[in-house]
């Protein structure tokens, strides 16, 4: 029942993305603001080169605490292996990746562009109506 339902159906069609050159401070509270616990980060093509965690913006924060300087860009805290899902794959697939990594929140791309991101919760709310 599960394998029947697409990532595209449940996904976060108007996903946040941020561009490797965007402000830490501005990326940082772009996903406070938008209660996300991360966002993709695209190249010019809309191509996924990585991911914006909220541990990542913990781990800048705590630097400029030592620092006492809170700045530079997302390429310099971003993770570079961002993992995505595609746009067709089912929820059964999307729901094995959670469990099996640690991660919150993955890019959906079609065709390698980012579509949008699909979240753990996205997948509960599927499941909550399949129940």
């Amino acid at each position: 029942m599960l394998n029947s339902l697409k990532v595209k159906d449940y996904m976060l069609g108007d996903a946040l993305a941020f561009t490797p050159d965007t402000k830490i401070l501005e990326a940082t509270h772009a996903l406070v603001k938008h209660q996300l616990s991360g966002a993709p980060v695209v190249d010019t093509n809309n191509r996924v080169v990585g991911f914006l965690s909220e541990k990542d913006c913990l781990k800048a924060a705590l630097n400029a605490s030592y620092y006492e300087e809170f700045g530079g860009l997302v390429k310099e805290v971003m993770t570079t292996s961002a993992i995505t899902i595609d746009a067709e794959s089912s929820l059964t697939k999307a729901a094995e990746a959670f469990v099996a990594g640690g991660h919150r929140a993955y890019p959906v791309v079609d065709d390698g562009r980012l579509v949008g991101q699909l979240s753990r919760r996205d997948v509960l709310k599927a499941l909550e109506k399949l129940w």
